[in-house]
């Protein structure tokens, strides 16, 4: 298990710098003389199609709605594992992480939703701040790998995970409309057969592709977003087969690379470029940008360490065995970092990129989201050095 988890944090790590690398790369071309052909590279338009059924999407949307969705189907994966066998496994392990889960969606939407109360336009963007961006977060925590406890690491995972569930949770009922029966119907049925393929305990992975790739055609019509279907595949690969052997654990080992090396960099790189040839003050300090900043900065280490002190002193759950407070209030800080799923959110809340307003929208809370994933890494990155020691001093 302690294996596996060293395995994970390394391959996060590396992909959280490959995030900020592809970001930094987006920024510079989307505000130079490149900006022209970053955005109508994002434009180009993608179509497939297979007699009557088509798919027409620009670039952009391909890798929001395809690619993302791939990256789903290892969420849903991780998700299952850990609640079967890993650190969500029982009452006692799952406890103080979910607590703190709870506490850093709650706070951050209910600070954002205070600054933009009276700005109706704005009121979409609620769920943005309350993503939590794996990756990254881990990423800081390995630049100081050897003197950080390993429960502390431990915590720091399951915590990003019940949060990357209460996302898909709130992707599920609030970012679903025009809903297609056909469509749904389709993927009923796929979702039956993805079941029926589990309860046989199929380990052909080519199977659930096949049948996945449906489901998903299916979810794209019919309303619900498609990254959805990449959760259900995920839930539905089997923990064991026939033989013993773990198709779940082997389908991760697959796709954890392809996600982190291939698909949260194009991610970042597609979404992270936000021209800023006419943002000034006033634009930054708007409430939209500013409700989301705000959000990561305080709510997010607000949310999850009220929660947690909360938790010990009702004797809802206990501290993990070798942490202090002062830890947990570095990894709250370090939550704080949304980048990923937050830029994905902003995409959902604010989408129509063929839209002007809508456009300009999603560009200030990608500005948003970037300030406040800046500041929360620099301070986190400080107090986790700060309240930790080496091993060796």
């Amino acid at each position: 298990m302690i294996a596996s988890i060293q395995k994970f944090l390394k391959l996060e790590s590396a992909s959280g710098v490959l995030l900020l690398i592809f970001a930094i790369l987006a920024m510079i071309f989307a505000n130079s003389g490149l900006s022209g052909l970053y955005f109508s590279f994002l434009e180009t338009p993608v179509a497939v199609k297979l007699g009557t059924f088509s798919i027409d999407k620009p670039l952009l949307m391909w890798i929001n709605d395809g690619f993302m969705a791939v990256f789903f189907v290892l969420v849903g994966m991780e998700v299952k594992s850990e609640l079967l066998e890993g650190s969500l496994s029982s009452y006692q392990k799952a406890i103080f992480p979910a607590v703190a889960a709870v506490g850093g969606m709650v706070v951050p939407a209910l600070i954002y939703w205070l600054i933009n109360q009276d700005f109706p336009q704005f009121h979409k963007g609620w769920a943005i701040p309350m993503a939590t961006d794996i990756a990254f977060a881990v990423g800081i925590v390995a630049l100081l790998s050897k003197q950080v406890p390993p429960a502390l690491k431990i915590f720091l995972l399951a915590l990003a995970i019940i949060d990357d569930l209460g996302a898909i949770v709130v992707i599920a009922i609030f970012f679903s409309g025009g809903l297609s029966t056909t469509a749904l119907s389709i993927a009923a049925v796929a979702i039956v057969g993805l079941i029926v393929l589990n309860r046989f305990k199929v380990s052909a992975l080519c199977a659930y592709m096949v049948v996945g790739l449906i489901l998903w055609a299916a979810v794209l019509k019919s309303g619900v977003h498609a990254t959805l279907a990449g959760v259900i595949i995920g839930f539905c690969i089997p923990l064991k087969d026939k033989k013993g052997e773990s198709p779940l654990h082997h389908f991760a080992e697959i796709l954890t690379p392809w996600c982190s090396f291939v698909i949260l960099p194009l991610f970042a790189f597609a979404n992270a470029g936000v021209s800023l040839f006419d943002v000034g003050i006033a634009e930054l300090a708007s409430p939209l940008p500013l409700g989301i900043a705000l959000g990561l900065i305080i709510g997010k280490p607000l949310g999850v360490f009220l929660f947690c002190y909360l938790s010990i002193l009702l004797k809802i759950a206990k501290l993990p065995e070798g942490v202090n407070l002062k830890q947990v209030f570095a990894i709250a800080v370090l939550c704080g970092i949304g980048f990923t799923m937050s830029m994905f959110l902003a995409g959902l809340a604010f989408g129509g990129e063929n839209d002007v307003s809508n456009a300009t929208l999603t560009a200030l809370a990608r500005l948003g989201i970037l300030l406040g994933s800046s500041v929360s890494a620099v301070a986190g990155y400080f107090l986790l050095k700060a309240v930790t020691k080496p091993k060796f001093a």
